[in-house]
């Protein structure tokens, strides 16, 4: 019998280190998908520079009044949207500033819409609800490489005028140019024929973490490597601030409490309060005219580790 020819995305080709995964016994499973998870970061490490490119457009997109935008389908689609949700309690943004756009809209984040990837003409309508416009950065994320919603709406980005990137596991071929930087960690064929929830999105929601951090860390969202811009949203979050405070401005934790409410409970407003001893309008004025940078405002270093 005549064998079919082999898929030309590196994502969608048989792995035969894992051909006989399904006569194996669970630890075996265990042992096999572990052994391919260990490429995924050295492909992610691979493309640096131009995952450094992507921070850079992004913290000139964020500083020029633009806004970050995830495009994609299926899980590529729905970790473009998680990152994009974890950035307001994170770093304390605006949810407009980093915007998850997924195929099939918001129903295609619990339930797979079949064939949302392919209504190409659908992109553009979505990416023209959300209002992307020049000074916007869009990024197209799509496993294979060729996902049709996703180039389309990396045209009409252009087409506006805004800046773009494509993330892909598996290389674009011709349709790469519709993207000013691509990012290609290429973690080769999936334990699971097909199935990029596992490599393929590993490594794509590392790329994702190291997009927004690095920005965010460029923007002065950190001092050192403590969060400063996190919005204290339930209890977990309103103990990590006090302790923040306490820590870098070296009080109790009832000052710090009182510190902070009186900074609107901003952690970064607090430290520019306590070290500059100026009240929350001066202290978040600073702030504005050094770039958001506390290491600037106040001419200190972080306190030590340990």
């Amino acid at each position: 019998m005549a064998r079919p020819p082999a898929d030309p995305r590196i994502t969608e080709q048989r792995n035969p280190r894992t051909a006989d995964i399904d006569l194996a016994a669970p630890l075996e499973i265990v042992d096999l998908m572990a052994a391919e998870d260990r490429v995924v970061p050295d492909a992610v490490h691979r493309q640096r520079e131009p995952i450094a490119a992507a921070i850079a457009e992004a913290e000139r997109t964020f500083r020029g009044g633009g806004r970050l935008f995830y495009v994609g389908a299926g899980t590529s689609g729905r970790l473009g949207v998680l990152d994009a949700s974890e950035c307001p309690p994170t770093f304390g943004t605006d949810p407009a500033m980093v915007q998850g756009i997924i195929a099939g809209g918001p129903a295609a984040l619990t339930r797979s819409q079949e064939g949302a990837e392919d209504r190409v003409e659908q992109a553009g309508h979505d990416l023209a609800a959300a209002g992307v416009r020049a000074g916007d950065f869009v990024i197209g994320i799509a496993a294979s490489g060729t996902t049709p919603y996703v180039h389309r709406a990396l045209a009409h980005a252009r087409g506006v005028g805004a800046r773009t990137a494509l993330i892909a596991c598996s290389p674009p071929g011709a349709d790469a140019h519709e993207a000013d930087i691509v990012i290609l960690p290429i973690t080769g064929p999936e334990a699971v024929t097909g199935s990029t929830r596992l490599k393929a999105g590993t490594a794509t929601k590392l790329v994702l973490n190291m997009i927004t951090t690095g920005a965010m860390i460029r923007l002065g969202k950190t001092f050192g490597n403590l969060m400063v811009d996190l919005q204290a949203t339930n209890a977990k979050l309103a103990d990590r601030s006090e302790r923040i405070v306490m820590e870098v401005c070296d009080l109790s934790r009832p000052a710090a409490r009182t510190l902070l409410q009186e900074a609107g409970a901003t952690v970064k407003t607090a430290v520019v309060m306590h070290y500059l001893g100026v009240p929350r309008g001066e202290a978040e004025a600073a702030l504005a005219r050094e770039g958001g940078v506390i290491r600037r405002v106040i001419g200190r270093t972080p306190p030590p580790v340990g």
